[in-house]
C-alpha cells in the first residue's frame, strides 16, 4: 500500500523544475512524478474512520471533485487515464464526464466519435477502469451537454419536450374571418415538421386595449370556445357586438414539439433533441438509450462498482419562444388542482418568455401559480422519480440542478440523492440557502455546487479567488465542490495550453477555469484540495442545525431573493437561516419536540414567513399550509409573521376555502408562541418578543459566516471572514450541548487539531475569540477534553484531566496555546505577563527577550518560464535569475513582463546565536500571487493557509544563519495576453510573485 504523509509530512514546497514539462497527452514519468501525492490512499478512504481519522486524511467521499469536459469521443483511453491519475493524485475525489466543446474551432465529428458512439464509450471505460484503481468515482452527465437529450428522437415525438404555440388574428366588432386560423407568432423550431391544434378561442379586447399593447388586456368573461367550429385548421367566424366599436381577439393554440437540442452541438449524429422533463415518456427516452446505446456489461459493471458516482443532470434550461408545454397538460391541470385551464390560456401564453395578454394583474398571477406549480409536480413525479429509480438500479446516485423555471426547487432538493446550485448563475448564498433547506428536511447528506466559474476568468482566475468563494458557500449548507472545471488536454484546432472548453467563447475570453497541470498553481494544488476535502468532511459529518426556517411560498431558487433581516443583519449577529416551502412541508411531515421543529435535523428554533416575495409581498397562503403553522404553535415552535394578514388569500385561482383560511390564520395569531409585525424593519422587535436569539452569537456585528454540525459527543463550527478587506477578531458565543466541552481549533489547511486554554464557560455555552484574515476559514469543535488524549496535534499530548482544568479567561499576553503537549504564554514582546485562570487564580509568566522584527528585502528570485512549445500540449520551461534588493511584481523586472509560471524567493537571516527554543518567529509574506509554499532551512512546511499570508515558522527557526524559500505559481494570463493577444489582450496583466513587504515578525513564549 502506498504511504499516506502525514499533514506535517507533506510538503509545503519542494517541486523540483524540469526543463520540459509535456502536459495531457505528453506527460513525462518524470513529470508525473513531481505532482504532489494524494490526501490518502484508496484502501485508507475506503475504511471506516472517526471524524479525526477523516479529518487528517479525508476519504474519497468528502473530496472535492472536477467537471471533466471531453470535446466527445475524441478523446484517448490512455489520456483519459492520465487525467485519472492527475486528479486523484492531485486528492480530489471524483470526476464528471461532461460533453462541452464550446471552444472548438474546427468541426468535430458527431458521427463517428460522437456522444455515446464506439470511442466515446471505451473512453468512459477508461476512465471508470482507472478510477476504480485509484479509488475516486466518475459521474456521468445523464446526455449530451444540457438539457437532458438524446438522439433517438425528433421532435414530432411526444417524448421530446413541447411547446404551446399562439397565434392571433384581431377583428373588429361584426368583422368577419374565414379560411386559415393565424399561425403562430413563434417559428418553429429546428427540426420541428408538424404540429397539432390544441384549441381556438376569441376575447374581447378590453376598453381602452389595443393590439399594440406590451400586454394586451382582455375581458375574461367575453371567452369564447371555438374549437369545435375548426374544419381543416379553417374557421368562419363573424366577431360579435357589430357597430360597438369593440375589438376581438381571435387565438388559435398549436401543440408542437419545440425542436431544443442540447447547449453547444452537434453532440451526436444523428441530432440529439431535449427530452419533455414533464412526462414520463421523456424520461424513458433517456433511459431507454442509456440501456439500448450506453450501457455495455463493462460499462454497467463498472458503474455498479465502486468507481460509478452519480447520473448527473444540469439546470433546467428549456429555451422556447413560445409556452412550455407537456402532452396531455390539461388532464394533469384538472388531476392536480380540480379545475380546467383552457379558459385561461390567454395570460398562460407566452412569447420570449414575455406574457402577451392579461385578464387582469389578480387573475394573471393566480393562473400562473397554478400552472407553475403543477409543473413542479409533473417534474418531480414523471422526470426525477422514474430517472432516480433507474439510476439506483445501476448502483448510482442521481445528482441535479434543480432550478432554471419558476418551479419549487426547494422541494426537488429534498427528493433527490443530491441537489446541486452554481457559484455562477446563484445571485447570492441564500440561493444556496433555499436548496440546504430541502436537503436537510429530505434527510439527504450532500449539497454541491457547481463551483467557481466565472465568466471572462479563463487562465486569470486565482485559487485563492476560488477558495473564497466556496469557504462562503460552505456556510450556506455546501459540503460538495464540483469545480468547473478540467478540460480534456486535447481537440482538433486547439492552441497552447490545450483544449479548453469555453475559452474562446465566442471570440473572447469566456468562462474559467480550465483547471489542470496546464496550469503552473497545480504544483500546489494538493494543498488546496487538502482544504476543500477537510472542510467539507466535516460538513457531511454529523446533523446540520439551523437557527431560522424561512417560509417561502415558493421554493423557487436561483432568484437571489433573501430573508428579511436574517439575510443581511441577521447573519451578522450569528443567525443563520434556511428556506423551506409549502410542498417541502407536505412531503417531509416534520415534527415539533422542545420547540424545535426537525428536532433530529435540523432542528429550527423559529420560523418566519412574509407575504409572498414574487407578488409584491401579497399575504397568499395555501390552507394546508396555516393549519400547519396552527400544530406547529401549538406543539411549541416559536412563528414571527410579518405583514398584515388580516386578509389572507389562497395563491391559486381556487378561493373556494378563504373564509377557513381566515380562521386558521387568526388561530395562529392567537397562539402565545407567535408573534406578529408591521414590517420587515420591526423584525427586531418582534425577536425580542419571542426571546427569540440564535444558537452562535458575536460580540459586535461581524463579516463571520458560519455553519454548525452536531452529534452526540461532538459540535462542530465552521467559520469563513466573508469580508475581502476586514479581519475578524473577536469573541463568538458557542452553544455547549456537551458535558465539560471544550473548544478545539482544527487547522483545514494541515489537518492539526489543537485544544483552545483561553475561552470561557458560561451557562450551557463557550466563549472563544476567532480570529481570522480576510477570505480565511477555520472549524472549532466542542467536545469531552478526553478527545485530545487521541486526536491532539501531531506530538506529545495534554493528559484530558490537565486540560479540562485549564480554562483561562484572559491574558495580557497575546494568547495562551498548546504546543508540544504543554500550555505556554506567547507574546511578541519581552516582559513579564499575568493569565486569569477560570478558577479565579493567576499565573505569572515572564518571556525574558524578543528580537526585533525583520525586514527581508533582499531576495534571490529564479523563474520557471512557462511557454508554448511544439505542440498545442506541450510547455517549454525556460529558466529566469534575478537579484532583488527589493520585491515588486515581475511585470516590473526586466525578461518578466509577460511571464507565467513559478517563482522561487530564496533569502538568508542571521537570527543571531543566542536563538533559543523560547523564541520564534511568524513570517509575514504581505501580497502573494497565487498559491504559495514555504520552506525553511530545507524543511518544507506544512500546508499554507493561502487567504492568511502569516505563517508560524517558529519550529524551523535555529541560532544563526536561516535559509527561507518561498516558491510562489500563477496564473497563466500574463503569458496568453502575449501568446493569443486576439483573445487575451484586453486582460489586463496580474501582479505576479512575491510582492510583499516580508517581515519576520519575532515572539518568545515560556510555559504556563
Amino acid at each position: 500500500m502506498p504511504h499516506t504523509p502525514s499533514p506535517t509530512e507533506r510538503p509545503c514546497s519542494g517541486f523540483t523544475p524540469t526543463r520540459r514539462l509535456f502536459l495531457g497527452l505528453g506527460t513525462t514519468a518524470a513529470a508525473a512524478a513531481a505532482l504532489p501525492a494524494a490526501l490518502g490512499t484508496p484502501a485508507a478512504a475506503a475504511a471506516p474512520q472517526a471524524f479525526t481519522g477523516g479529518f487528517e486524511a479525508p476519504a474519497a467521499t468528502a473530496r472535492a471533485k472536477f467537471r471533466w469536459w471531453w470535446p466527445h469521443g475524441l478523446v484517448d483511453p490512455q489520456e483519459v487515464a492520465r487525467e485519472i491519475d492527475h486528479a486523484a493524485d492531485a486528492g480530489f475525489g471524483g470526476m464528471e464526464v461532461a460533453d462541452v466543446h464550446h471552444s472548438s474551432s474546427e468541426s468535430l465529428d458527431p458521427g463517428g466519435h460522437g456522444w455515446g458512439t464506439g470511442p466515446w464509450r471505451q473512453a468512459v471505460e477508461a476512465a471508470l477502469s482507472r478510477a476504480e484503481e485509484r479509488g475516486i468515482v466518475v459521474d456521468m452527465t445523464i446526455g449530451p451537454s444540457w438539457p437532458a437529450a438524446v438522439p433517438s428522437l425528433t421532435p414530432q415525438d411526444r417524448a421530446a419536450v413541447r411547446e404551446l404555440a399562439h397565434g392571433v388574428r384581431y377583428l373588429a366588432s361584426g368583422e368577419e374571418t374565414s379560411g386559415a386560423l393565424p399561425e403562430p407568432v413563434a417559428e418553429p423550431g429546428h427540426g420541428v415538421e408538424s404540429r397539432e391544434l390544441f384549441a381556438v378561442q376569441a376575447v374581447r379586447l378590453a376598453e381602452g386595449a389595443s393590439p399594440e399593447d406590451r400586454r394586451t388586456a382582455l375581458e375574461a368573461d367575453t371567452l369564447q370556445d371555438l374549437t369545435a367550429s375548426v374544419r381543416d385548421e379553417e374557421l368562419s367566424w363573424t366577431a360579435p357586438g357589430e357597430g360597438d366599436g369593440s375589438t376581438w381577439a381571435l387565438i388559435a393554440y398549436w401543440e408542437r414539439g419545440s425542436g431544443q437540442r442540447p447547449e453547444g452541438g452537434p453532440h451526436t449524429e444523428p441530432v440529439s433533441y431535449v427530452v419533455d422533463h414533464f412526462s414520463s415518456a421523456g424520461a424513458q427516452a433517456v433511459i431507454d438509450f442509456w440501456e439500448e446505446n450506453v450501457l455495455t456489461s463493462r460499462i454497467r459493471s463498472l458503474l455498479q462498482g465502486p468507481a460509478g458516482g452519480a447520473v448527473f443532470e444540469d439546470s433546467i434550461e428549456m429555451e422556447t419562444d413560445a409556452t412550455l408545454w407537456t402532452h396531455d397538460l390539461p388532464s394533469a391541470f384538472e388531476g392536480h388542482h380540480g379545475y380546467d385551464p383552457v379558459p385561461y390560456l390567454p395570460v398562460l401564453v407566452r412569447v420570449d418568455e414575455d406574457q402577451v395578454f392579461s385578464f387582469d394583474p389578480d387573475t394573471d398571477r393566480r393562473a400562473l401559480n397554478d400552472f407553475n406549480d403543477l409543473l413542479s409536480q409533473l417534474y418531480i413525479d414523471h422526470h426525477i422519480a422514474p430517472i432516480q429509480e433507474w439510476a439506483h438500479g445501476l448502483g448510482m446516485d442521481y445528482r441535479i440542478q434543480p432550478y432554471g423555471l419558476q418551479t419549487d426547487a426547494v422541494a426537488k432538493a429534498a427528493v433527490v440523492d443530491t441537489a446541486e446550485g452554481e457559484s455562477l448563475g446563484f445571485k447570492n448564498l441564500d440561493d444556496f440557502r433555499s436548496l440546504a433547506g430541502g436537503r436537510d428536511l429530505g434527510g439527504k447528506k450532500v449539497l454541491s455546487s457547481e463551483a467557481g466559474a466565472v465568466y471572462g476568468g479563463s487562465y486569470s482566475t486565482t485559487w485563492q479567488q476560488t477558495v473564497r468563494t466556496i469557504a462562503r458557500e460552505y456556510s450556506a449548507g455546501v459540503n460538495m465542490a464540483v469545480l468547473h472545471g478540467f478540460s480534456y488536454a486535447d481537440a482538433p484546432g486547439a492552441q497552447w495550453p490545450g483544449f479548453a472548453a469555453f475559452t474562446p467563447y465566442g471570440g473572447g475570453v469566456g468562462y474559467s477555469e480550465s483547471w489542470g497541470p496546464r496550469h503552473p498553481t497545480w504544483q500546489h494544488v494538493s494543498d488546496v484540495s487538502g482544504f476543500f476535502a477537510r472542510a467539507q468532511h466535516t460538513l457531511q459529518s454529523g446533523t446540520s442545525t439551523i437557527d431560522v426556517a424561512f417560509l417561502r411560498q415558493k421554493g423557487y431558487a436561483g432568484s437571489g431573493f433573501g430573508a428579511a433581516y436574517f439575510s443581511k443583519e441577521g447573519v451578522r449577529h450569528g443567525w443563520t437561516h434556511q428556506f423551506v416551502s409549502p410542498r417541502l412541508l407536505r412531503i417531509t411531515e416534520p415534527r415539533v419536540e422542545g420547540g424545535r421543529l426537525a428536532p433530529e435535523g435540523p432542528a429550527y428554533g423559529l420560523l418566519v414567513f412574509e407575504g409572498d416575495a414574487f407578488s409584491g409581498r401579497l399575504p397568499t397562503m395555501e390552507l394546508d399550509t396555516a393549519r400547519r403553522m396552527v400544530d406547529y404553535a401549538r406543539s411549541g415552535l416559536k412563528i414571527l409573521i410579518v405583514g398584515d394578514w388580516s386578509a389572507p388569500q389562497e395563491p391559486g385561482t381556487d378561493q373556494s376555502s378563504a373564509e377557513e383560511l381566515v380562521r386558521a390564520m387568526e388561530e395562529l395569531l392567537a397562539e402565545p408562541s407567535v408573534h406578529r409585525v408591521d414590517s420587515r424593519e420591526d423584525i427586531p422587535d418582534g425577536l425580542a418578543a419571542l426571546d427569540a436569539r440564535p444558537a452562535v452569537s458575536y460580540s459586535q456585528g461581524s463579516a463571520l459566516l458560519h455553519a454548525r454540525r452536531r452529534d452526540d459527543e461532538l459540535e462542530l463550527y465552521y467559520f469563513t471572514n466573508g469580508s475581502d478587506d476586514e479581519t475578524v477578531d473577536h469573541r463568538v458565543t458557542l452553544p455547549a450541548d456537551i458535558d465539560h466541552a471544550y473548544p478545539f481549533a482544527l487547522d483545514l489547511w494541515s489537518g492539526r487539531i489543537t485544544p483552545l486554554p483561553e475561552h470561557t464557560r458560561g451557562d450551557g455555552t463557550v466563549d472563544v475569540g476567532v480570529r481570522l484574515a480576510p477570505g480565511a476559514s477555520t472549524v472549532i469543535a466542542l467536545a469531552p477534553p478526553s478527545w485530545t488524549a487521541s486526536h491532539g496535534e501531531p506530538g506529545r499530548k495534554m493528559p484530558p484531566g490537565r486540560l479540562k482544568k485549564l480554562r483561562v479567561d484572559g491574558t495580557d499576553a497575546d494568547e495562551v496555546r498548546v504546543e508540544g503537549g504543554k500550555a505556554v504564554v506567547r507574546a511578541s514582546s519581552a516582559g513579564t505577563y499575568t493569565t486569569a485562570l477560570s478558577d479565579g487564580s493567576t499565573a505569572s509568566t515572564a518571556i525574558d527577550s524578543v528580537g526585533e522584527p525583520v525586514d527581508l528585502a533582499s531576495w534571490e528570485l529564479e523563474v520557471e518560464d512557462w511557454r508554448p512549445g511544439g505542440s498545442a500540449t506541450d510547455t517549454e520551461v525556460v529558466l529566469h535569475e534575478h537579484s532583488l534588493s527589493s520585491l515588486v511584481p515581475w511585470q516590473e523586472i526586466e525578461g518578466l513582463a509577460d511571464t507565467s509560471g513559478i517563482g522561487r524567493y530564496t533569502t538568508t537571516v542571521d537570527l543571531g546565536e543566542g536563538w533559543t527554543g523560547g523564541h520564534g518567529a511568524r513570517l509575514d509574506l504581505g501580497g502573494v500571487s497565487d498559491t504559495f509554499r514555504v520552506t525553511v532551512n530545507g524543511t518544507d512546511l506544512p500546508p499554507c493557509d493561502q487567504q492568511d499570508t502569516v505563517v508560524d515558522i517558529g519550529p524551523w527557526l535555529r541560532g544563526g544563519s536561516n535559509t527561507i524559500q518561498v516558491e510562489v505559481a500563477t496564473t497563466l494570463i500574463n503569458r496568453m495576453r502575449a501568446f493569443r493577444p486576439d483573445v487575451y489582450g484586453d486582460v489586463s496583466r496580474q501582479d505576479y510573485g512575491l510582492l510583499g513587504p516580508v517581515r519576520l515578525l519575532p515572539y518568545g513564549q515560556a510555559e504556563l
